[in-house]
């Protein structure tokens, strides 16, 4: 069993919550009904581990969008090489609008940051805006031709 710290408790995530978060991951609309009778657990049983899980923040119940969908033109993964601070850079860059993933990396880059933007006008102004950081050194823009494929159910271990 592993043990996760929550924000004012400590998580056990026991072979029942896996299988709770894995049932989400392939359906996030399932009700907690239908996943207690799967895993042998009541439905409020479900739903108080299923609030835990979220506050300690091992999981999110979020639509998934496909963003050229919605008008969001543009994606591009970009590769950020910093000098001085990483960590202040990554949260930073996290609450810039376009930013939807930041990664912080060993290797290339020091960061990796997704961006989504309505077409290559907002796509420039956000590398514009990425190069005004005194703390970035250089980037390296890769633009998404095409989604080709998008999962979240890479379950548990």
């Amino acid at each position: 069993m592993e043990h996760l710290k929550g924000a004012d408790q400590e998580l056990e995530l026991d072979s029942k919550s896996k299988a709770i978060i894995e049932a989400l991951q392939q359906d996030g609309r399932r009700s907690y009904a239908e996943i207690g009778r799967e895993v042998g657990l009541s439905e409020a049983a479900v739903r108080q581990r299923a609030a835990k899980l979220i506050v300690a923040g091992v999981m999110q119940i979020v639509a998934v969008t496909s963003p050229m969908q919605l008008g969001f033109k543009r994606q591009a993964m970009i590769g950020v090489r910093v000098h001085g601070d990483i960590t202040e850079t990554a949260e930073a860059l996290s609450k810039l609008p376009q930013v939807d993933y930041t990664v912080v990396t060993a290797g290339t880059y020091d960061i990796l940051i997704e961006v989504v933007c309505a077409d290559d006008d907002e796509l420039l102004k956000t590398l514009q805006q990425l190069r005004a950081f005194e703390s970035i050194q250089s980037t390296e823009t890769m633009m998404y031709l095409k989604l080709w494929d998008q999962k979240y159910n890479w379950g548990t271990r």
